[in-house]
């Protein structure tokens, strides 16, 4: 599409984003090529790709850890932009039924006082007059739920889902900001007893959550006994991206404007790029659990910690030993040997066998690059990536994590190692931007920019193609060295729709520490 297919109006809303006229050409080029699929070369099990410790092992990854954190600083890094609204979906969609079914009473009825959130919204409809038990029994769900997502009443529908109250406990409740909190206590906090921890949100909710952040950081500080150094980001709109009509031109709504969509979690690169931090823990904001069973998830944070400063103190050695120009036979045996059989680096034509200048180069290239150790659970089912296996296209072989969109989806072979996967991705990852000097990487140099993803979706009853940025354990982390280790499935316990929250994990009032 020509230049000229964008007006002056267009132009300048594109430039009020951040974004220029050439980016959003590539996009729309983007949209034509489609997707370059990753070529699967078999899914990572135990012993293959997928590190499994044992009692020993773990013992020692978590006293190096435990060393390491009293002088270094380790961060959390919260991408938390996610709205609350597709969590309620499923209330949403029953709210807008004028007669809902008498099962559909009889089931809320039952399963609304096991919320945590059930004596708010008891003291919201009361304000009012009624009862929760008076709606109900004249079957007017359709009000409960208007006191649960609309604004007179809890207005659940416009919040973050980081500001939902997950757990119960007695006399309150937490959100999973909170849980975030206080589970990084256990496993983040420095000899001098701080706890840093960095969340991302939307323009839209960054002041209700920085206030709902000022109010508890103080409270659970002098509860624990530490200082909580807590900064929030927004991502930026200049990773936004244009949607396109099904012909591939800029899809316009109603009103003759260009319609531009979040680029996906792959646009907070730049976000974890800035994170002033020597060990960097990325976990979802939906992702925790109540007291009763945090000491699964810290010991496993410190396991998967432990193995990540061993593995870079190691990396840097090397690298100081490289650029010394320190290099014995016997040392160059040792760095190859680690790089092929610790960090599973694959070369395009086989194992170097001498130190010449080329083979050094490509050495150094390998071991100077971001690491990250990616906690893996054993799949049961849950939708997303998984660790893989990949063909590189220079013949050698990588470690990525992919997503079933990343792949051809009409190829026998590439399914049937998509299927025959054994382990899930639930997003809980330990990592280091900063390079042995000390200096921060610039992460956009280990992007795969090829690795984009365009999905169907639709606006104001039209259907439009959207393109997702390569993501941000995918394709923005394509270039980085990679280990994956297998962590217990009770570390993974995300709250994806309300009714999650009705799990075992979840539900129920537990006892604080």
């Amino acid at each position: 599409m020509g230049t000229a297919a964008l007006s002056e109006r267009d132009l300048k809303e594109i430039g009020s984003m951040g974004l220029t006229k050439a980016a959003i050409m590539a996009q729309l080029d983007m949209f034509a090529r489609g997707i370059s699929p990753v070529i699967l070369d078999r899914p990572c099990t135990r012993g293959d790709g997928i590190l499994v410790f044992d009692g020993n092992d773990e013992a020692r990854l978590i006293g190096v850890y435990e060393e390491a954190r009293r002088d270094e600083k380790a961060v959390q890094f919260v991408p938390a932009s996610g709205a609350a609204s597709r969590m309620f979906k499923e209330w949403f969609d029953l709210a807008q039924r004028p007669d809902p079914m008498p099962g559909d009473t009889l089931q809320i009825s039952e399963e609304l006082p096991r919320y945590p959130f059930y004596h708010d919204l008891e003291a919201a409809v009361e304000k009012s007059g009624m009862t929760i038990d008076e709606l109900l029994a004249r079957g007017d769900a359709f009000s409960v739920f208007d006191f649960i997502l609309a604004a007179h009443g809890l207005n659940y529908g416009q919040l973050p889902k980081a500001l939902i109250p997950f757990h119960r406990y007695p006399g309150e409740h937490r959100t999973p900001v909170e849980e975030h909190l206080i589970e990084g206590s256990r496993y983040i906090t420095d000899g001098n007893g701080c706890t840093r921890s960095h969340f991302t949100v939307s323009e839209e909710h960054y002041t209700r959550v920085n206030e709902f952040i000022t109010a508890v950081r103080r409270r659970y500080g002098e509860k624990y006994g530490i200082t909580f150094d807590i900064s929030l980001s927004v991502q930026s709109s200049s990773t936004h991206t244009i949607a396109v009509d099904m012909t591939g031109k800029p899809f316009r709504n109603g009103q003759g404007r260009l319609v531009f969509r979040p680029g996906g979690h792959g646009g907070l690169l730049g976000n974890l790029n800035k994170i002033n931090g020597d060990i960097v823990f990325i976990k979802n904001i939906d992702n925790v659990v109540p007291d009763r069973q945090k000491d699964e998830v810290v010991r496993h944070k410190k396991i998967l910690g432990g193995l990540f400063v061993e593995m870079r103190r190691k990396i840097f050695a090397y690298l100081r030993l490289i650029h010394a120009g320190h290099l014995t036979n016997d040392r160059w045996t040792e760095i190859v040997s680690f790089c092929t059989k610790k960090l599973f680096l694959s070369f395009p034509d086989g194992i170097p066998s001498a130190s010449d200048t080329n083979t050094l180069r490509m050495i150094t290239e390998k071991l100077n690059r971001p690491l990250r150790v990616c906690g893996m659970v054993k799949n049961e089912g849950e939708p997303g990536g998984g660790p893989f296996w990949i063909r590189e296209p220079d013949g050698s072989q990588s470690l990525q994590i992919v997503e079933k969109a990343q792949i051809r989806d009409r190829d026998r072979g590439q399914i049937a190692h998509w299927n025959s996967s054994t382990h899930f991705n639930p997003v809980d990852i330990v990592c280091g931007i900063k390079d042995f000097r000390g200096a921060t990487y610039n992460l956009a140099d280990f992007v795969d920019p090829s690795a984009y993803i365009i999905s169907e979706k639709s606006m104001e009853g039209k259907p439009l193609k959207a393109l997702e940025l390569p993501g941000l354990w995918n394709g923005s982390m394509a270039k980085w060295n990679t280990l994956f280790v297998e962590v217990p499935t009770g570390t993974f316990n995300p709250v994806k729709t309300v009714r999650d929250l009705l799990r075992k994990e979840h539900d129920g009032i537990t006892m604080p520490e």
